[in-house]
């Protein structure tokens, strides 16, 4: 025997939102072992390592690697649709603010 929730058969209101009450999803399964994995990883690699390696990634970028050089760039500038849509919510935030005064 389930028990049901207060909200009905799926536990949401009438404008489809989870409702007070709502004993919410099983959440991620893997969560934990990610985050384990993660703390590892973290614990092992030194600021030096990291150091290490992004030298040597510039330095690949520097001779023509354009994998590399596409990671730099999308490390340091962003990818160019999130640098693009920076540049337009910072245009349409000025204008907004033009409008205002």
């Amino acid at each position: 025997m389930t028990s049901r929730s207060p909200n009905g058969a799926n536990g949401r209101g009438p404008g489809g939102r989870f409702a007070k009450g709502n004993p919410g999803g099983p959440g991620n399964p893997c969560a934990k072992k990610a985050g384990q994995l993660r703390a590892a990883l973290l614990k092992a690699v030194t600021t030096a390592d990291m150091k290490a390696i992004i030298s040597k990634l510039v330095e690949k970028a520097k001779g023509g690697d354009v994998r590399a050089a596409r990671e730099v760039i999308d490390r340091c500038v962003g990818r160019p649709t999130e640098a693009d849509l920076i540049e337009r919510l910072e245009r349409l935030e000025s204008n907004l603010m033009e409008r205002e005064k």
